[in-house]
């Protein structure tokens, strides 16, 4: 700490401006930290300059003074640069007042000395340290000045390539000039509903800011989006609309953010140029209203203008151009419906070429044209009035070219026929000689006459240009009223988010009128600015309760007082425009007169005095009066509106229409504009006092007003703030120019925001985040349990002023600087703590490597000392005889020498030694009597001294003993009355007990290192021991080889002369064997040249071998790696094709559902239902479930039989049914005959009106012929039935005994529920010749497309009458009358078709081959049995539908769109095809075995007559062999119930099941053994009507269940449960060997007998996939608020990773606060869901696929907000995310669920992790990086390398290069290019198979289910 004491007095005290200098230096991380004491009143201090070009530290929150003495050695300072603006530099030597140099060394490694302005002494600014550079708030920043926002969104933009930024309330949004992908529909989810402190900074943050607040607060909200155009405006202005409309789920709406983005081609054609800064300047402002309806949807948009820059249409500067409009008319001039403008190159017109610049580089004027029509005619501007425009736009430019003659000095005349006034005259449809007329001469109106009067040459050309301004202007308001009234909402507007795209504030070399009113609308919007960043820091400071302090912030009312207050400049230019003879020198005199030397603001220029300064709070700004009063007058002569009025153009007399209206300044348009620039029109006659009013209606009066109503707007919305920053001028991508980036954040505001935020308390903390980052500072004594109290006591400890921070309710407010400090001291603190963490790791690791060295120098030491040591006793003993040798030689010479040297010294001695004594002697004798003299004298010296000392001593002792006493007296009274004396004495105990206490700790650790040595030396003993063991150990088996090798040398020897005795035998056969070798030698030697031919041929045989061997094998390789390759291709294919089915019943059942709720509302509508019989739509969709139609027909149709039951048993008549059945089958049987017949004729019909259609699918003839072979087999079978029915009447009633017939008898019952049965069927398979029907229709439909809702309207109203017997003749005149509708329109479309005919000839041909083809076929399987025939007609089925895919995939090739809309249509209709065709089968073979059972029960019944059995024994039959305890005893495993019992089984089961209970209390999968015992029974009844209705009933009531609960996750898991195990039961007891496999004999048993299931299993297995998506829903729902709060934002290992400072902009806090996520929540609710489905039973397998899914689900979202949030990418978040991972894998393991595949979906989160946390600096890391993030994709890599972020100092960024070389790593790497992994995704599911160990026979019912009216069987 530095105390400095400044001079001067100040008349108060001046604050304590701590101001924390945290810099940083390459060679000694030296961190200094200097605070300032008081100044008091009194004291001195020098006057500072208020100079307003000073880089003043004022205007940043810092003194000069006080900063003096903070430049130090190694501090980091800014200074200016003419080329980048600012320079980092070192201070080399620290400063002292008074130097007029600082000494600095630049990043380049130059010196420097910069020298100090000697009238300020002002210093350069400091820098901020490493660790803040790159924050997303600036605002977070320690220093706050201009070189540290500039280097901050430099580092942003071209380090890390984010384009936003913020800067307080402020978005900072830089053009990159390259598409990025961040826009997209994930990233605005990702937006979605976050606070915007919670992500990176983007305009999706401030679009969601703005909408949530709209609808939270009830209010309008504006975006204030400003900059120079060029800066990204507009764009940030679409992407903010484009949030809208997306977030407000608006899908319908869309088209009025198209709309709105259309008009931007319009707006800048006719409203932008080129400007010397920029090509495509905005000349004017504009605010776009979106509207919202009262759900906060958009509805329309409204736009408003501002100034238009008119004067650019007569007048351009060097290198600009006039408006874009007239540009592209030259370029369009060659066009055909442009040659009646007569245009011509740009610079042949007065008005376009004046600039000099003509073309802009890079921009084809022709194609913009092209783009402004297609927006005109998007937005409803059709091609007349557009050509109107041109006609307009081409006058204005000839109109330029008009020249005038001067006659003389007071009058000018239009030259004869001058060709450019012609063209005029006839583009706008006008007299010639009128308009030449009335550009020379105007009117003039005195109170009694009228007169008119010749004008000068000059006023000639100015009114001929402001006429131009002025045709232009209103066409410039016609076009914005147009593209409003396409933007117009239909519906009323709830509120609105505004949009205000303005124009920047602007400084050019000559400014004038233009320019003062932009930059006079900038003040405007920067005051306004300035006050809501004001109110703001207000309400926060009284929201937290703080003292509330003025912060002295610069205002700029003065600058806009000096503008349009009284006698301000606007009101000057309007007096000066009503004098006669008014002109602009005379204004600027009045000006100069007025304003200079009086306004601090307003200056004059040295040079000139037609010019006038005003210091804006941008710049000082020079505007030249030239032109002013024109300008501001912009009169326009009544006569020539007139002569345009009157023109013969329809549209020119439009664009004068509103001027007839008197409107007042403060009145808008009735388009809701507010008007801009209405030109005062003189006119002929007027009313005294009209015209002065009017004229009153200057330029810069209407422009001030309509800046007053857009203020008013504005205040009255909630503005949010983008400023738009232009990098450079070249659009370079990615490319900072600092120069021009610094002028715009002066101009913007920027600079004022940092300065007003830094004046207070910017830095802000909530308690519980200073807590967290600095916990480290507290000791543990210092934690209380009250947060609050406990950072309250550390801050008075750790920052003694306490002006420095004050306490709110909720946060901690710091001085600038203040936080700077604190990180210094927890930065030290921490780098203490590493250090000796290092220190303890060093020392062990090196102590470790000290052991293990140790020990190899004691092994080496031990043998090279050994050698040394035999070496050395060698030496020793050669050594010894030398000695030995060597002392008897040298002993002799040296004795002789020695007794010669002897006897010389002896006589010396004696000669020297007696002169000596006698000399001593003397001294002595004269010493002895001194002595004796000196004794005497000092003896009394030394007793008179000491008894005069002892005297006083004694005194003073006495005195000093008084007073001690006394005091100690008084002080042992005083400690007698106290308690604090016991304290001290008990305070000394303590501290000796922890004095004892801590030397017994001391003696422990000794006593422990002691016993570790003791065991390293038993350690190292016993090494060694073994050691010398296994050394002679060695040396043993050594000896017993040398025995062994002795053995050897002996029986070797013995051997050798054996040898030798062999030797000779051999040279003796030797001789023998060579003259017989001699002899066969030439044989051998052609055998071998024989062999050698041989042998080669065989080799080059063998080398064809191996090579087609080697052949074989590759090809045998290639296919084996083929087939692996096409296998792999094939299970993807098969699992795309999986999730593309499961999403398609996903869609599906969201369809069902909708169409659900409108039949719901449509019942509700409809008061007073239809009486009669309701049926199903027989035209139902293809996909609607045909289970479903058949049990709403049963359940309709069975009522009445139902309720006739009863009465017929009753009646007299035995066989009335019967009769009545019968007579209702042969009606039914002629009517659909002739209906058949209908059919017929009608087929053929329309099979050739298929030949001469296009558009009709090739499919639907291989459809009809195969729904006509269905119905023919449908006729076949119910004629049979009509058989079977009459001989079984026909054998009823031949029978002659009474008793069978009788009303009671068994057979009469028997009889009965046989024709209940057949005339189910009767009516079942009516039903089915109707739909055959309707089909058809539906058919015929389809051929002409342009049938419309009336013919589906008249065939459902035909469908809905088909209720009594007249139905089937409704139905055929119904037919007739579509049929006569299709004739007259085929009739209709013939002509349009006769030119395709040709070309489709052969192809119909073709198709109709394959149609008879396939008719052949399908007659073929109709003989086949009927599993064969099912087998046989799919496989052709696919064969033919696999033909048309090749066939259709070829021709859709170029348009896969179209292709794969055929793929799902084609894949609909197969599986309808499919459905209906084993349905019918299965029908039909029931059928046969009903009637097969009938028979032989009627077989039965007449045996039992013929032996005369009595109806007593009858009865008795079948009740004989029934046992009651026989079956309980030999249980079945079914359940009875009676069919009215149906719906309360579904409602007690199902409906109003609660899953709790059932879970808790019984087996689970309870319910579906139930569902499926009723299912077996009724196939044992052989039912089909029962199973079909139970099964209908119970997927229709599952259905309804989750449609009222789907929202409860333990319902959904429920029936997801229970639905899995139906599935299992109907495959485990479906009879199919696959499944039966695991079955016990008993339950082999119980399979079902009569009914395949089979579709039904499909059924169940689509509605198991709907639940499942159902439940991943519900759980993605729960865990979607726990993800980012617990694996993100909480540290779960306190501690790692603090909070860094932040600014505005909080984020929400990663503190476990009350209420907020943590990772154990997360891991709660993992134990929930998991426990409940295992409650449920739900299978192993799918558990494991809802857990993976869960787990890709924490993973994705996770890593999606690591990707967007800049603060979450450090090093010590890595590790947070690692442990939270390992947690999930330890809860994994836990579960046993880690082959689920539920780790591998975290990988890229993993790999993310471990990203930020490895090392990233060289070429080896990046290859490392490359290799290990596999799972990632090349987007995110560089997205978290450009987001990572130091928390602490230790932690440095990653460089530039180092991603560079990242991203030519993975440049090869084939990956998705998009960024965020994508959250919705569902994976698709499966159900193994699953069968059940519960026999059926165990399962009791509880009676809390209420089912006691089932019965066991």
């Amino acid at each position: 700490m530095t105390s400095v004491v400044l001079l001067g007095k100040p008349e108060r005290e001046i604050p304590k401006l701590p101001y924390e200098i945290v810099y940083t230096n390459t060679r000694d991380m030296e961190i200094c930290s200097m605070e300032i004491e008081p100044i008091l009143p009194g004291k001195e201090i020098p006057a500072a300059s208020e100079s307003a070009e000073n880089l003043c530290c004022w205007r940043y929150g810092m003194e000069i003074d006080v900063l003096e003495y903070m430049y130090v050695k190694y501090a980091r300072v800014w200074i200016p640069d003419p080329e980048e603006v600012w320079k980092s530099a070192e201070l080399l030597k620290d400063y002292k007042p008074g130097d007029k140099v600082l000494q600095l060394r630049l990043e380049e490694g130059k010196d420097l000395e910069y020298s100090l302005d000697p009238k300020t002494k002002e210093l350069p600014p400091l820098r901020n340290p490493d660790i803040l550079v790159g924050e997303n708030d600036l605002t977070a920043l320690s220093y706050l000045h201009e070189p540290a926002v500039l280097h901050n969104l430099k580092v942003r933009f071209i380090d890390s390539k984010l384009i936003y930024t913020y800067c307080g309330i402020v978005l900072v949004a830089i053009n990159p000039y390259e598409q990025l992908p961040i826009y997209g529909e994930d990233i605005i989810n990702a937006y979605s509903g976050q606070n915007m402190g919670d992500m990176d900074p983007h305009i999706f943050a401030v679009a969601e800011e703005a909408y949530k607040q709209m609808a939270r607060d009830e209010r309008n909200q504006s975006i204030i989006v400003s900059g120079e155009s060029g800066a990204g405006k507009t764009v940030s202005a679409k992407y903010a609309m484009r949030y809208f409309a997306t977030v407000s789920g608006s899908a319908s709406e869309a088209n009025v953010e198209e709309k709105v983005l259309a008009s931007n081609p319009i707006m800048e054609s006719i409203g932008n140029a080129k400007t010397t800064r920029n090509d495509n300047s905005s000349r004017f402002g504009k605010y776009i209203e979106i509207g919202f309806d009262k759900r906060y949807r958009i509805i329309g948009a409204n736009m408003r203008t501002y100034l238009l820059e008119k004067s650019r249409v007569v007048f351009q500067a060097e290198e600009e151009r006039n408006y874009h409009i007239f540009y592209q008319l030259c370029a369009s001039a060659a066009l055909p419906e442009f040659k009646t403008l007569r245009l011509g190159s740009a610079n042949y017109f007065h008005y376009t070429k004046q600039g000099g610049s003509p073309v802009i580089d890079g921009v084809d004027d022709a194609k913009e044209m092209v783009n402004t029509r297609q927006a005109c005619t998007l937005l409803g501007i059709s091609d007349s009035y557009q050509m109107g425009i041109f006609r307009i736009l081409a006058g204005i430019l000839h109109l330029g070219n008009v020249e005038f003659a001067s006659r003389d000095s007071d009058s000018c005349t239009v030259p004869t026929k001058h060709e450019p006034l012609i063209i005029f005259c006839d583009l706008m449809g006008v007299e010639y000689e009128e308009m030449a007329h009335w550009l020379c001469h105007r009117k003039l109106a005195t109170a009694t006459e009228t007169y008119i009067k010749p004008i000068s040459k000059l006023h000639a050309i100015n009114a001929r240009d402001a006429l131009a301004k002025h045709i232009y202007a209103n066409l410039f308001n016609w076009i914005v009223d147009h593209v409003n009234k396409a933007l117009h909402a239909t519906v009323k507007q709830h509120s609105f988010i505004g949009v205000l795209d303005i124009y920047g504030f602007e400084t050019f070399e000559i400014n004038s009128f233009e320019q003062f009113c932009i930059n006079y609308a900038n003040e405007k919007l920067q005051q306004q600015f300035n006050m809501h960043v004001f109110k703001l820091e207000q309400e926060e400071y009284m929201k937290e309760q703080i003292p509330w302090t003025l912060i002295d912030f610069y205002d700029n009312q003065p600058c806009i007082n000096l503008i349009e207050a009284k006698m301000g400049i606007l009101d000057l230019l309007d007096e000066e425009c009503k004098m006669p003879k008014g002109s602009d020198d005379s204004w600027a005199q009045k000006l100069y007169n007025t304003h200079l030397n009086k306004c601090a603001l307003f200056e004059k220029p040295r040079l000139s005095n037609k010019a006038f300064i005003i210091k804006h709070f941008a710049d000082k700004v020079e505007y030249q009066c030239e032109g002013f009063l024109e300008k501001n007058k912009d009169t326009v002569y009544e006569e020539q509106i007139k002569v345009l009025k009157s023109s013969k153009f329809k549209l020119l007399p439009e664009l004068f229409q509103d001027e007839e209206k008197v409107l007042s300044p403060t009145s808008a348009t009735p388009s809701g504009r507010v008007p801009l620039s209405r030109m005062p029109i003189k006119p002929a006659k007027a009313r005294p006092g009209q015209a002065s009013k009017e004229h009153k209606k200057t330029v810069g009066h209407q422009f001030r007003n309509s800046l007053h109503l857009l203020m008013e707007t504005l205040n009255a919305t909630t503005p949010h703030y983008v400023r738009c920053i232009k990098p450079n001028d070249f659009k370079f991508p990615f490319t900072f120019d600092e120069k021009r980036a610094v002028q715009q954040l002066r101009a913007c505001g920027v600079l004022e925001t940092i300065r007003i935020s830094a004046a207070g308390f910017p830095s802000r903390w909530t308690y519980q985040e200073f807590f967290s980052r600095y916990r480290v500072l507290m000791k543990q004594r210092d934690v209380l349990g009250d947060r609050k109290q406990t950072c309250k006591n550390v801050l008075e400890k750790l920052i003694q002023d306490k002006d420095k921070y004050q306490f709110g309710k909720t946060k901690i407010f710091f001085r600038a600087g203040q936080v700077a400090y604190l990180e210094k001291i927890r930065a030290d603190k921490l780098r203490a703590a590493c250090i000796r963490i290092q220190k303890t790791i060093r020392g062990w690791l090196m102590r470790k490597k000290y052991v293990r060295m140790r020990k190899a120098a004691i092994t080496i030491q031990r043998h090279v000392r050994g050698y040394q040591a035999r070496c050395y006793a060698k030496f020793l003993r050669r050594t010894r005889a030398a000695i030995t040798i060597q002392k008897f030689q040298r002993m002799y010479v040296v004795r002789k020498r020695y007794q010669c040297m002897r006897d010389a010294t002896i006589a010396l001695q004696a000669l020297l030694r007696g002169y000596m004594v006698r000399n001593k002697y003397q001294m002595m004798l004269r010493e002895h009597k001194s002595v004796v003299i000196q004794k005497h004298v000092r003896g009394w010296l030394a007793r008179r001294r000491y008894g005069r000392t002892l005297r006083a001593i004694v005194y003073l002792q006495c005195c000093y003993r008084r007073m001690m006493a006394k005091r100690e007296l008084k002080k042992l009274k005083i400690e007698a009355r106290s308690v604090e004396r016991y304290k001290k004495l008990h305070i000394g105990l303590e501290n000796k007990i922890m004095q004892l206490q801590r030397k017994i700790d001391e003696q422990n650790k000794e006593y422990k290192s002691l016993l570790e040595k003791m065991s390293s030396l038993e350690i190292t003993y016993s090494t060694e021991t073994e050691k010398l063991r296994s050394d002679v150990e060695r040396l043993r088996m050594s000896e017993e080889e040398a025995k062994n090798a002795t053995n050897r040398v002996i029986s070797l020897q013995e051997e050798i002369a054996k040898l030798r005795r062999e030797l000779h035998q051999t040279q003796s056969e030797k001789k023998s064997i060579e003259e017989w070798a001699d002899k066969y030698k030439h044989e051998t030697e052609q055998l071998v040249s024989e062999l050698k031919e041989q042998n080669s041929l065989l080799e080059r045989e063998k080398e064809e071998h191996r090579r087609i061997h080697d052949q074989a094998r590759e090809i045998t390789e290639s296919m084996e790696k083929k087939l692996v390759e096409e296998t792999k291709q094939l299970e993807l294919d098969l699992n795309d094709e999986r999730l593309r089915y499961q999403n398609l019943l996903n869609e599906f059942s969201r369809l069902e559902e909708r169409y659900d709720d409108l039949k719901d509302e449509m019942n509700l509508m409809v008061s007073i239902p239809k009486p009669g019989h309701k049926r199903t739509d027989s035209t139902h969709s293809s996909n609607e479930s045909e289970y479903t139609f058949s049990s709403e027909i049963t359940e309709a149709e069975d009522l009445p039989l139902r309720m006739e039951e009863p009465s017929e048993k009753k009646a007299p008549l035995d066989m009335s049914l019967f009769l009545k059945l019968q007579k209702r089958v042969s009606e039914l049987e002629q009517e659909k005959q002739s209906l058949q017949d209908e059919l017929d004729r009608k087929e053929e019909q329309a099979l050739r009106a298929k030949a001469k259609e296009e558009e009709r699918p090739p499919i639907r003839g291989a459809e009809l012929e195969y729904e006509s072979l269905k119905r023919q087999e449908l006729e076949s079978e119910n004629k049979k039935l009509k058989n079977e029915l009459n001989e079984l009447q026909k054998a009823l009633t031949e029978t002659r005994a009474p008793e069978v017939t009788a009303p009671g008898a068994p057979a009469y019952r028997v009889l009965l529920d046989q024709l209940t049965s057949v005339s189910e069927e009767l009516e079942v398979r009516k039903e089915e010749v109707l739909i055959l029907r309707s089909q058809l229709v539906s058919q015929k439909e389809a051929i002409q497309p342009k049938n419309t809702m009336t013919d589906a309207t008249i065939l459902l109203e035909d469908v809905q009458k088909m209720k009594d017997k007249g139905e089937i003749a409704q139905a055929y005149i119904g037919l007739k009358e579509t049929n006569r509708l299709l004739e007259s329109q085929l009739q209709s479309q013939k002509k349009s078709h006769e030119n395709e005919l040709e070309s489709l000839r052969g192809e119909i041909q073709s198709l109709k081959e394959e149609n008879n083809r396939q008719q052949q076929l399908l007659a073929q399987n109709l003989q086949l049995p009927p599993e064969a025939r099912i087998e046989a007609s799919l496989q052709h089925e696919i064969t033919r539908l696999t033909n048309e895919n090749l066939f259709f995939e070829e021709l859709y090739a170029d348009d896969p769109k179209k292709y794969q809309l055929y793929r799902i249509s084609l894949y609909k209709r197969m599986i309808d095809l499919m459905e209906q065709l084993e349905k019918q089968d299965k029908t039909v073979r029931k059928l046969k075995k009903q009637l097969k059972v009938f028979a032989k029960k009627i077989g039965e019944l007449e045996v039992g007559q013929m032996e005369n059995i009595s109806p007593g024994q009858i009865i008795d039959e079948p009740i004989r062999p029934v046992n009651i305890p026989r079956k309980e005893k030999d249980f079945q495993g079914m359940l009875e119930y009676k069919k009215e019992d149906e719906q309360k089984l579904v409602k007690n089961l199902i409906l109003e099941l609660k899953p709790r209970g059932v879970a808790v209390n019984l087996i689970p999968g309870l319910p579906a053994y139930i569902l499926f015992m009723c299912v077996r029974h009724a196939d044992y009844l052989n039912d089909d009507q029962k199973v079909r209705s139970l099964l209908t009933s119970t997927i229709n009531g599952i259905k309804k269940v989750l449609k009222k609960r789907g929202d409860d996750f333990e319902t959904v898991s429920f029936w997801l449960s229970n639905t899995c195990r139906f599935l299992h039961c109907l495959k485990q007891y479906s009879g199919e060997e696959g499944f039966m496999k695991h079955n016990t004999p008993r339950q082999n048993e119980h399979c079902l007998t009569n009914f395949d299931l089979a579709e039904y299993r499909q059924v169940l297995s689509d509605l198991a996939i709907q639940i499942y998506q159902q439940l991943v829903r519900v759980l993605e729902n729960i865990l979607q608020p726990m993800i980012v709060s617990g694996m993100l934002e909480h540290e779960t290992i306190q501690g790692v990773s603090g909070v860094k400072p932040t600014g505005l902009r909080k984020r929400t806090s990663s503190i476990a606060d009350e209420g907020t996520y943590t990772l154990d929540s997360i891991i709660r609710q993992l134990n929930s869901f998991h426990s409940v489905m295992c409650q449920h039973g739900m299978d192993p397998e799918l558990i494991k696929q809802v857990v993976k899914q869960m787990f890709y689900i924490i993973g994705a979202v996770t890593l999606n907000n690591l990707l967007l949030r800049k603060d979450m990418c450090s090093w010590s978040k890595g590790m947070q995310i690692r442990y939270n991972v390992s947690q999930l894998e330890e809860w994994l393991r836990d579960k046993n669920l880690m082959n689920s595949g539920a780790k591998e979906t975290l990988e890229p989160l993993i790999q993310a992790a471990q990203l930020l946390q490895v090392k990233k600096k060289t070429d080896e890391d990046a290859e490392a990086i490359c290799s290990m993030c596999n799972a990632l994709t090349t987007a995110q890599i560089v997205k978290v390398l450009n987001l990572y972020t130091p928390v602490n100092e230790f932690e440095e960024r990653v460089l530039v290069s180092f991603i560079r070389t990242i991203q030519v790593r993975l440049r090869d790497r084939k990956d998705s290019p998009q960024l965020l992994m994508d959250a919705k995704h569902i994976f698709p599911v499966t159900f193994p198979f699953n069968p059940s160990s519960l026999a059926l026979e165990t399962i009791q019912i509880p009676a809390s289910l209420g089912l006691g009216f089932i019965s066991r069987v």
